[in-house]
């Protein structure tokens, strides 16, 4: 690349981001201090890496940066900043309506940098590499967006486009981000340029090097390979500063899967304890290539689950991963600290074990949860019918139908659920609140089968009912945590 491929001495970035981000107004966080606004400096923000003491150092306002940032999806950046962040990043700079403009006026406000996601075409979405007069009309446009907002004082990396190399084959597509790149570098001297890799992938590493030498850092998006990162870029040869644009949650690709192929989804405490693990091994200051990363995701989104990937509920409640990533990010705990999930068990069963139910007969689940500040617990479950959406690159999902589910003491931690009467696969999902804002969560798969000839009557519980919670087991439902 431009600058890692020359002198060390000085690196201009920039750095990648998506979707644009919600403009949802939130509160401080107790016991944290509100950000404060940026420098009221005029212009745009000069931004550079510099190869320091054996170390690569990114550079904001001639001031030393580390990204301690998050993708925003529907949260709060009053709320992030008050977390402790000092960025945030998106997927694309769409200023229909104005409403990138205030985005990053908001982000000023708040004192967080930007780095501004620029869309481009992606083959697997059936842009055509190929094609010169689309990829000269994409590069007008990519221009028309650079221009708006390049003299912000918020944004401080361009990322063209998002795990481009995703389902493609065309090298071509680098040419045209290497076209990029040196168009924004024209009109733009003060910023750095990007383009976000799906995983780590050495091919893919020296197709960058080769036809986009103009991109000034390496960013990947990584989830349960986090920890080996370092390891990975060293082998493939990278020798140059990395900033991870995605990472959190173990992936839906990477984890366990039930006898029917459902995906087994780590609750909320496995996750923030992977978040803090992964962090540490790849991703902290000490590491001389990083220069910082964007956890996954400042918001809530339906990808396989309406849980899988985000910090929060769609209630708004935050989870563990946020008390997390505010450790991370300050040294400091959050005063007060989600709710922690031990398990959940189905029939006394748990995911891993592929848990079938027959039709109409009821069986007992149990959540178990418990509250580092002694704070007084409530429950919520939801049944719902298994995704049958499966997108990938975090292209927009449906949510799976909900299902009017019979179930005995809902607002407790140990219910009965009696099985749906429709065969087939379906979801529970278990939720524990502590009345502070926080919560924590669990869910289980589960397969319903019709009832035999010589199966009990419908009515009558299964004789595993009669014990009253599971006799222990781990806190993870599967857990791959590098």
């Amino acid at each position: 690349m431009k600058g890692l491929m020359k002198d060390k001495s000085s690196y201009k970035f920039l750095i990648p981001w998506y979707v644009a981000m919600a403009l949802t107004t939130g509160s401080t966080v107790s016991g944290q201090p509100a950000a404060a606004p940026l420098d009221p400096a005029k212009g745009p923000t000069k931004v550079e890496i510099r190869h320091e003491d054996g170390r690569y150092q990114l550079y904001v306002g001639q001031k030393p940066f580390y990204i301690k940032g998050a993708g925003m999806q529907s949260g709060s950046l009053e709320q992030l900043a008050a977390h402790g962040a000092n960025s945030f990043r998106t997927w694309s700079a769409d200023g229909r309506g104005g409403g990138c403009k205030l985005l990053l006026d908001r982000a000023y406000e708040c004192g967080l940098y930007v780095t501004l996601g620029l869309s481009v075409g992606r083959e697997r979405l059936g842009f055509d590499y190929n094609d010169p007069a689309s990829v000269r009309r994409q590069m007008d446009e990519v221009r028309s967006e650079v221009l708006k907002y390049k003299d912000h004082p918020a944004v401080i990396i361009w990322a063209i486009g998002n795990e481009l190399n995703l389902r493609a084959t065309n090298t071509a597509v680098w040419d045209a981000v290497n076209g990029i790149s040196k168009m924004i570098h024209q009109v733009d001297p003060n910023h750095l340029t990007t383009s976000p890799l799906a995983g780590m992938n050495s091919r893919v590493i020296a197709q960058v090097k080769a036809h986009a030498p103009d991109l000034d850092i390496l960013s990947l998006q990584v989830y349960g390979a986090l920890a080996v990162l370092p390891q990975t870029l060293r082998e493939s040869g990278w020798d140059g500063p990395y900033l991870v644009t995605e990472w959190g949650a173990t992936g839906h690709w990477e984890v366990g899967k039930t006898k029917w192929g459902a995906p087994i989804e780590e609750n909320s405490t496995v996750k923030a304890d992977s978040y803090q693990k992964r962090f540490q091994a790849a991703l902290s200051p000490d590491h001389p290539q990083c220069i910082g990363s964007y956890a996954f995701l400042w918001g809530q989104k339906q990808e396989r689950t309406p849980t899988w990937y985000g910090m929060f509920l769609k209630s708004g409640e935050e989870t563990a991963a946020v008390d997390t990533v505010q450790y991370l990010w300050t040294g400091a705990w959050p005063t007060n600290r989600s709710p922690r999930v031990d398990g959940l068990w189905l029939d006394n069963k748990q995911a891993r074990q592929s848990v079938h139910l027959t039709a109409g007969r009821v069986y007992p689940a149990t959540l178990q949860a418990s509250d580092p500040d002694h704070d007084s617990l409530t429950y919520s479950w939801e049944l719902m019918e298994e995704s049958t959406s499966h997108k990938d690159g975090g292209d927009s999902e449906s949510v799976p139908t909900r299902v009017p589910a019979s179930i005995s003491q809902p607002d407790k931690s140990e219910i009965t659920l009696k099985a749906p009467e429709k065969p087939g696969a379906y979801r529970l999902f278990a939720y524990v609140f502590d009345g502070k804002g926080h919560a924590g969560y669990a869910n289980i798969p589960f397969y319903v089968d019709l009832p035999s000839e010589s199966s009990p009557a419908a009515d009558l519980p299964p004789a595993s009912q009669a014990q009253t919670g599971p006799a222990g087991g781990e806190n993870s439902l599967v857990s791959h945590v590098n």
